[in-house]
């Protein structure tokens, strides 16, 4: 569907067209409207394609990624977490393509271009960079609270089920949308490369950067948290080895005197003792206080 957001007149100095599902009819017929490159016209048409900028002979061609996971699985891949829009743009035309609804195109519309437009395409591109960033903001908000709810509660030794795949899933939503933002970087850069005075270019930056900031801690969080979980899995299991050697210390005594006594030889003296019985109780008596003593002395107990 082919939707005409902006049209070039004296309110609007450039065009913008979106396409929402776009068949190769209508990109190909758009791309010899405003003379694109069919090659890069393909692009648009895979899914996975990760963000990245060309520039052609009359125009530039970038491709964005916003998050937008899918809902009916758990995702942790590219085409899970994101939807890519693509964008063609010079100083006369802007073209958005994209598969998946994207409500804040509509809004940008909406917001600076609904009866006339003050912005130049290189100033809209920027509104167009910022919103997709803004997109993995709140998912990168959401999952730093996890990550802190996590660590209270392993700190606190409650129990988590299935742990380690939780923070597998979480540590793979983090790296793709850490990879989605390191990509961006170059699509920012070469933008602006000679439009250093646009007003809202600063702000792209500075979300950019914050962005990045945000799943750099949380890919640590991860890595800190799993060795935290390993290590006092590991002081737990220390923990249960320590109580059964120290019960197996005690009974291994025990269980060779009664073994000893135990094979019934018939030229044993202290069977034939009146004090036999008791003494052996005795001597077992002593030897297991003897061993609690030098245990509390070595401070094993």
């Amino acid at each position: 569907m082919i939707q005409t957001f902006l049209s070039r007149n004296e309110a609007a100095p450039f065009d913008w067209v979106d396409v929402y599902e776009p068949s190769e009819e209508e990109l190909f017929s758009l791309a010899q409207k405003y003379d694109l490159h069919r090659y890069t016209v393909r692009d648009c048409l895979e899914a996975g394609h990760l963000p990245k900028f060309e520039r052609g002979d009359n125009y530039n061609f970038i491709i964005v990624r916003t998050f937008s996971p899918k809902k009916d699985i758990n995702p942790h891949t590219i085409q899970d977490l994101t939807s890519k829009v693509a964008v063609f743009y010079s100083d006369k035309f802007i073209i958005t393509i994209h598969r998946q609804v994207q409500p804040f195109l509509q809004d940008i519309q909406e917001k600076y271009c609904l009866h006339e437009c003050n912005l130049s395409t290189q100033e809209l591109i920027t509104q167009i960079l910022w919103y997709s960033l803004h997109s993995f903001e709140q998912p990168g908000m959401l999952l730093s609270d996890i990550m802190d709810d996590y660590e209270q509660k392993i700190f606190l030794q409650d129990t988590i089920s299935n742990l380690q795949q939780k923070l597998y899933y979480i540590k793979h939503k983090a790296s793709v949308s850490k990879k989605v933002l390191v990509l961006t970087t170059e699509i920012i850069s070469q933008v602006h490369h000679h439009n250093e005075a646009n007003p809202y270019l600063q702000d792209l930056k500075d979300l950019h950067v914050k962005l990045i900031t945000i799943y750099d801690q949380i890919q640590d969080d991860i890595t800190n948290l799993l060795n935290i979980y390993i290590s006092l899995s590991a002081q737990k299991t220390n923990e249960v080895v320590k109580i059964l050697t120290i019960l197996s210390v005690f009974f291994m005594p025990l269980t060779f005197i009664v073994g000893v006594y135990g094979m019934n030889f018939q030229y044993m003296p202290e069977l034939n003792e009146r004090w036999g019985y008791p003494a052996v109780w005795l001597f077992m008596v002593v030897l297991s206080i003897s061993i609690y003593f030098w245990f509390k002395r070595k401070k094993w107990l």
